[in-house]
């Protein structure tokens, strides 16, 4: 029984020995979308909300400066236009001055599912029907820039808060009419850490 006990504690320690804690940063941000010429408007008028969920990972990190990599999904509601789901990576660069200071700007691409917030009729055997909206499948590149404050300024994994302008194109829009619509949003948001007991093979 003793050695059985003994066994059930070794294993036990060696378990509790073998795993290790792994950081994750998510990031959550709220933004207001609107269609407008990128860097021609900051604060649009009326909003239309968004949010947007991620993580990132970095490729290389130094004591000021890191380049880095953004996996995100986003939803935002254009009343008068459409609304939207999307996946976006965006390969960033981030220099963070000593007192939590940080600016970034990134360049992204993605893939965006719209549909459209008012009903769509047609013609039909003599009468309109409304149309089945299966949504349209867009390419949406990006280029943003943001300023951020790092609330532990000597910690690399510290909570962030930042503001992002990114400007982002929709292609293809309308081919015979519009083929591509520019848009811009602004994001407020915050970076922070969640983390999980990795076990060692």
């Amino acid at each position: 029984m003793i050695n059985k006990l003994l066994l059930f504690l070794l294993l036990s320690t060696s378990l509790w020995c073998s795993a290790q804690t792994k950081s994750y940063p998510i990031t959550i941000s709220l933004f207001n979308e609107s269609t407008a010429i990128p860097f021609t408007k900051f604060v649009t008028t009326p909003l239309h909300p968004g949010l947007q969920i991620g993580t990132e990972f970095n490729y290389k990190s130094k004591t000021h400066a890191r380049i880095f990599q953004t996996v995100n999904a986003s939803y935002f509601y254009h009343r008068y236009l459409a609304h939207g789901i999307g996946l976006t990576t965006e390969l960033g660069y981030e220099y963070r001055l000593k007192n939590g200071l940080a600016f970034s700007s990134l360049l992204g691409v993605g893939y965006l599912h719209t549909f459209a917030t008012a009903e769509e009729f047609i013609f039909q055997n003599g009468e309109y029907v409304k149309k089945a909206d299966r949504g349209n499948a867009r390419i949406n590149p990006s280029l943003s820039f943001d300023v951020g404050y790092y609330l532990n300024p000597k910690s690399k994994k510290s909570n962030k808060i930042f503001l992002r302008y990114q400007s982002w194109a929709e292609y293809p829009y309308s081919p015979n009419f519009i083929p591509v619509m520019a848009h811009i949003n602004l994001h407020i948001g915050a970076k922070f850490f969640i983390s999980k007991n990795i076990k060692k093979q």
